[in-house]
């Protein structure tokens, strides 16, 4: 029963789209226009700068942690009860009602879940998931994705238990199916990457006629 209440009230919180309102309210502007097109803090960035940036991930950050905190410390909600808690801001994030159900990519959210879940440990683990990928790969969806089944390695590496484990794989899973459209060709290598690449495979050699 409480689960239920608690999944409720992540789906709500989740679903609001907090870095869309920062670019209504401070720029007067739809941030939607901007960069990929998401309404997610990046294009906060893209329209308005860092300050802005920082308010909105860290209001998406805190409305994905918000219901995961209380439904632990309220009702003492544990083990796959809790799965289903930590998931529902991410759906709520994607799948917002407030903008036809087209909301964010969700990576703030799932910093924010993750540290109502495991405190500091799992947001410096993603970041740095993140970080490692993004040294090879130039597309950011790429990135988070293949860094979220990093991350999730490394909880099966620390022993996390398979209800959190579960966790990871449905974040995963979800924002590869908000990013599908991105996955229809191989990742792009960085510069230095594909320099090396183009430099070892010169290509056909050149017929004089």
């Amino acid at each position: 029963m409480y689960s239920a209440i608690w999944i409720l009230v992540g789906l709500s919180l989740g679903s609001l789209p907090f870095s869309y309102w920062v670019g209504r309210l401070f720029l007067r502007a739809d941030i939607r226009h901007y960069g990929d097109g998401n309404p997610g803090a990046t294009n906060v960035l893209n329209a308005g700068g860092p300050v802005l940036f920082a308010i909105a991930s860290l209001l998406d950050a805190f409305k994905a942690a918000l219901p995961v905190c209380l439904a632990q410390a309220v009702s003492e909600i544990n083990g796959w009860q809790l799965s289903l808690v930590a998931i529902a801001p991410l759906i709520g994030n994607v799948f917002s009602p407030f903008l036809r159900f087209h909301g964010g990519t969700g990576v703030a959210a799932v910093h924010g879940v993750w540290l109502g879940l495991t405190g500091w440990v799992g947001p410096v683990a993603i970041g740095v998931c993140f970080g490692l990928l993004f040294i090879f790969i130039r597309e950011t969806p790429w990135c988070v994705i293949w860094g979220m089944l990093l991350f999730t390695g490394f909880m099966l590496l620390m022993q996390y238990s398979m209800s959190m484990v579960a966790v990871s794989v449905s974040h995963a899973a979800v924002m590869a199916y908000n990013r599908r459209k991105h996955f229809t060709h191989w990742p792009k290598l960085q510069q230095w990457l594909a320099a090396g690449s183009e430099k070892d495979n010169p290509g056909p050699p050149f017929h004089a006629r």
